[in-house]
C-alpha cells in the first residue's frame, strides 16, 4: 500500500508537475537521519521522503520516513487513520505541543528516518516561519544526522484550503549538507538549548529557500525574455 502510494505521488510530482531536486547525495541511507524542512502544503511529507529515497525505499523499508501528521487532518475518520498508519504517520494533536508524539519520534528515529517540519504549521505567505523547540529536543535526545531541506512551489500545487493538487507547476527540493550542531550537545537539555539547535538548522533552510527562489525567478525571466 505504501509503495503504491509513493509511486502515485512520483507521477504527480514528476509527470503531472515538474520537480527539480538539488543535493540528494547529502541525505545518504543511514538510520537515525532527520530531514528538517519548511512547510508549504499537506503533502510535503510525501515530496520530501520520495525525493530523498525513492526508488530505494521500495527494497529498503527503513528508508520509508516516519512523518508527524495533524490529527485533525489525517486521523479524523477510520479510513484516513488507517491510511495514515500505512504511510507511517505519527499523530500530532492540535497545537503541536504533544509529548506523546515526541516520544514516538524519539523511539522511531534511531531505527530509521523521520521527516519533520519545525515550523509546526504550513506557511501562508511562503516565508519560512519561526521553529518550535520540539525538533531541537528530538535532536538532542537522538543526535541524528540533521539534513536541512528547502521546498518551493508546493503552495501553488496545493494551497491551504484546496483539496486536490494543481497540475503543470514547478516544484523545487533542496537537500543541504548535514548541519553540525555538536556545539550544543554538552549544554543542558533545555527548551533554550533545543531552540538554539533548531534555529541553526532553520537558518540554513532559509538560505536554501532563497537560492530556490532565485532559481525559479531566473527561469521565469528566461522564458519572459
Amino acid at each position: 500500500m505504501t509503495n503504491a502510494t509513493v509511486t502515485l505521488f512520483w507521477v504527480l510530482f514528476h509527470i503531472l508537475n515538474r520537480t527539480t531536486v538539488i543535493g540528494r547525495s547529502h541525505v545518504g541511507h543511514q538510520r537515525n537521519t532527520l530531514l528538517l524542512s519548511n512547510h508549504q502544503s499537506m503533502i510535503d511529507s510525501f515530496l520530501v521522503g520520495l525525493e530523498a529515497f525513492y526508488p530505494w525505499s521500495v527494497i529498503k523499508p527503513h528508508l520509508m520516513p516516519w512523518n508527524p501528521a495533524a490529527v485533525e487532518n489525517f486521523f479524523k475518520n477510520p479510513v484516513l487513520a488507517w491510511l495514515a498508519h500505512q504511510w507511517r504517520c505519527i499523530p500530532v494533536r492540535a497545537g503541536r505541543q504533544d509529548p506523546f508524539a515526541l516520544r514516538q519520534m524519539i523511539r522511531a528515529l534511531p531505527r530509521g528516518i523521520v521527516t519533520l517540519f519545525p515550523e509546526g504549521t504550513r506557511t501562508r505567505d511562503g516565508a519560512v516561519g519561526p521553529a518550535r523547540p520540539g525538533a531541537g529536543l528530538l535532536m538532542l535526545a537522538t543526535r541524528p544526522k540533521a539534513v536541512p531541506v528547502a521546498i518551493e512551489g508546493m503552495r501553488e500545487v496545493l494551497p491551504i484550503g484546496r483539496h486536490l493538487p494543481r497540475l503543470f507547476k514547478r516544484i523545487y527540493v533542496y537537500f543541504g549538507p548535514p548541519v553540525d550542531y555538536s556545539e550544543f550537545l554538552d549544554r543542558p537539555r533545555s527548551n533554550e538549548t533545543a531552540q538554539a539547535v533548531i534555529d541553526k538548522v532553520m537558518a540554513q533552510v532559509r538560505i536554501q529557500q532563497a537560492e530556490l527562489r532565485k532559481r525559479a525567478g531566473s527561469r521565469v525571466s528566461g522564458f519572459a525574455g
